[in-house]
């Protein structure tokens, strides 16, 4: 593997460097010409950045303008960000990782990336991800296969493996994804950034892929740092009348704050129902626990009796195929020849019967209802992001203490927190033996985002891996 050379812009995070921009010891100009040489200098051997946004580089000049002229700026003003290829993006295109949407190109943004534009961010590309979003590696008929900045032998994830892969790299220091069962926790865990999962609802799905079904599907940030993923949150969070799930103001928060007046009380698990987890992230996850402990909390080994009678992946495979084949259908009709990985996967599965999604159904209830049970005695939950790190490209299978399991799940530890709605950040705390990263996984109760946020903030100041960053 052969070293990048990096700017030390392409290496602050989004907060530092509107920092920088506000108080103009670095022009917005070239903090985006920075992230462009290092998109050009490293695009084609990641395939991480399918579409430049037009503009970009006249919206940093016209950011300098508006600053030296005094005026009004934003939180995020001139800083560069990218946006998975799923979010519309007015002007620029949208595909969505399928032939079928070749040449789209939206009239209007998301809610989401016009709040981040209000904030004063410049849209800088678009990034990759799987056909439609949906699978556990970004790969697709049009736009291709991102490798992963550590190795490029191995997968960024999915399904936003681009805009992962693009944060890691130095190409962007803030983006917008999104979430089903994995896609911004997982490829976080691959590539080594941080990830928020809001609670269901938080940030509004409107012009983001799929508008229905979308209970499960979540929108959040993808950044350098904790700091970051926190502000974007306070941007993107609450109602734009047009999303029914988005029906919390954003101002409201049922966590702890950032300046806890009593101990955080925090339980951990590798096991409990999450089915085989790769012994270096079992132990990266113990590490963390020791580290929070050390650091004042109140820390303790847990089990949750309700992720071991419900194996959420079993119940999300039952539930999902019966919400999402028709719409697959639907696409795709006519378009026989442009299917990829995900929709002929889901085409040629069989329909749920219709006792067994009753039962799936009624398993998520009583997932929601051992987590409330558990809500009651701890604050947060520690846990794996994924069942094994980063993995090779177009793995079906992987094996993990002597146990064969399909690959798709290693989503087993995050799925459980699309079907309940509730809220999980994922970041870096570790590095395998192969040199890869590995992640953990913070939960809290529902609208407890800033529970999360502070923990794992602690958790980034502690991190034995604070600072690293992927060579090719």
């Amino acid at each position: 593997m052969t070293a990048i050379v990096t700017t030390d812009l392409n290496r602050l995070d989004a907060t530092e460097l509107a920092e920088l921009i506000r108080t103009r010891k670095a022009s917005s100009v070239e903090v985006v010409q920075a992230h462009l040489d290092r998109i050009k200098a490293t695009n084609s051997k990641l395939n991480a950045i399918v579409t430049l946004a037009d503009g970009a580089l006249d919206a940093a000049r016209a950011a300098d303008d508006q600053l030296a002229a005094g005026g009004e700026v934003g939180p995020l003003h001139g800083v560069p960000f990218t946006v998975k290829d799923s979010f519309d993006t007015a002007g620029v295109l949208t595909q969505r990782g399928s032939p079928i949407f070749a040449g789209r190109v939206p009239d209007t943004d998301a809610t989401s990336v016009a709040r981040m534009k209000r904030a004063g961010a410049i849209l800088l590309a678009k990034t990759n991800l799987p056909e439609f979003a949906y699978w556990i590696e970004s790969d697709n008929l049009l736009t291709g296969r991102t490798n992963n900045p550590w190795d490029l032998d191995r997968s960024s994830g999915g399904s936003s493996g681009g805009e992962s892969a693009a944060i890691a790299a130095g190409m962007s220091p803030l983006g917008l994804a999104s979430d089903l069962s994995i896609s911004l926790r997982g490829p976080a865990a691959d590539t080594g950034v941080a990830a928020l999962k809001p609670t269901h609802g938080r940030i509004p799905m409107t012009g983001t892929w799929p508008r229905e079904p979308r209970r499960d599907w979540h929108a959040g940030p993808m950044a350098r740092s904790i700091r970051d993923l926190a502000l974007a949150y306070s941007l993107l969070a609450g109602p734009d009348g047009a999303d029914g799930f988005a029906a919390v103001p954003g101002e409201f928060d049922a966590g702890l704050g950032a300046s806890p007046d009593r101990p955080v009380r925090v339980g951990w698990l590798v096991d409990s129902g999450l089915g085989p987890i790769d012994p270096e992230i079992a132990a990266t996850v113990q590490e963390a626990a020791d580290a929070l402990r050390g650091a004042g909390m109140r820390v303790e080994a847990v089990s949750i009796p309700a992720l071991q009678r419900d194996n959420p992946f079993d119940i999300f495979a039952r539930q999902h195929v019966m919400e999402m084949k028709p719409l697959m259908r639907q696409v795709t009709a006519g378009h026989e020849d442009q299917r990829f990985t995900y929709s002929k996967t889901m085409i040629g599965t069989p329909d749920t019967p219709v006792q067994d999604y009753v039962e799936a159904e009624q398993g998520i209830e009583r997932l929601r209802d051992g987590f409330a049970e558990y809500f009651q005695r701890y604050d947060a939950l520690l846990l794996p992001v994924t069942s094994i790190p980063a993995h090779a490209h177009g793995l079906k299978q992987f094996t993990v203490d002597g146990q064969t399991v399909d690959a798709f799940r290693l989503m087993t530890p995050t799925v459980p927190f699309n079907l309940t709605g509730l809220p999980a950040l994922s970041m870096r705390f570790g590095t395998n033996s192969d040199g890869m990263p590995i992640g953990v996984q913070l939960a809290a109760n529902y609208y407890a985002e800033s529970t999360i946020l502070y923990i794992a903030a602690l958790l980034e100041s502690l991190s034995p891996v604070r600072g690293q960053h992927p060579t090719l």
